[in-house]
């Protein structure tokens, strides 16, 4: 019989928007020729929620229809 090693990961999350700074999403990174093979992005310059924070229109952008994660996230300290 075989003995495991079991390891325990602890991780520590922030709790608040403070701890981590201020989080601005900017210009789309989503290849919408990557199906063909080529490279071409929709030139979107920054996210803009289609909706109010808590909604599902809050993910997706009002200027290129793409979910929020296809845009550059930048962190700036506080």
């Amino acid at each position: 019989m075989k003995k495991r090693q079991v390891m325990v990961v602890k991780r520590e999350y922030a709790t608040s928007s403070s701890a981590v700074g201020n989080i601005r999403y900017g210009e789309c990174q989503k290849n919408h020729a990557a199906n063909t093979g080529g490279y071409a992005v929709d030139g979107c310059r920054e996210f803009m929620a289609s909706a109010g924070e808590g909604t599902s229109g809050a993910l997706t952008c009002a200027a290129c229809g793409c979910h929020r994660n296809f845009h550059k996230r930048e962190v700036h300290a506080a």
